[in-house]
């Protein structure tokens, strides 16, 4: 039935190790040190995502306290700019008042003035006036 050779089974076990020892060199030992290297550079990579992600947040705290800083200042300038503003305005507002103020005794005083024009007006025409009443009721 089966014959078996050993001549021939031991051709094949020594064709066998040799492609073993040719595969292995060729083969298994550059796929290793490649998986290797791959496993080293992405711990390395690793390390070093996680390195910027700290420096991000670093950053971001920063950015976040700058941010801070910048509201404080603009508001700290707008209420500076306002209650200037107010001044402004307060002495506007009082200088305006004195402006109304002065063309208000001027204007009594020339109030007073036509007061007293008239007064006399017709403090010289009321003998006039006397005798052009008695003269309307006369006709009566």
């Amino acid at each position: 039935m089966l014959d078996l050779h050993l001549s021939l089974m031991i051709v094949a076990l020594l064709i066998f190790l040799f492609l073993l020892f040719q595969l292995n060199g060729k083969l298994f030992v550059p796929l290793l040190r490649f998986m290797d290297q791959r496993e080293k550079t992405i711990a390395r990579d690793l390390k070093a995502a996680q390195n910027l992600s700290s420096d991000s947040d670093e950053l971001l705290a920063k950015a976040r306290e700058n941010l801070e800083q910048a509201r404080a200042e603009a508001a700290r300038i707008r209420h500076e700019t306002i209650e200037r503003i107010k001044g402004e305005n307060q002495k506007a507002y009082e200088e305006k008042l004195k402006v109304l103020e002065a063309e208000y005794q001027s204007f009594q005083q020339e109030l007073v003035k036509e007061e007293e024009a008239l007064k006399n007006s017709v403090l010289s025409q009321l003998p006039l006036i006397k005798e052009s009443l008695k003269a309307k009721f006369s006709q009566i």
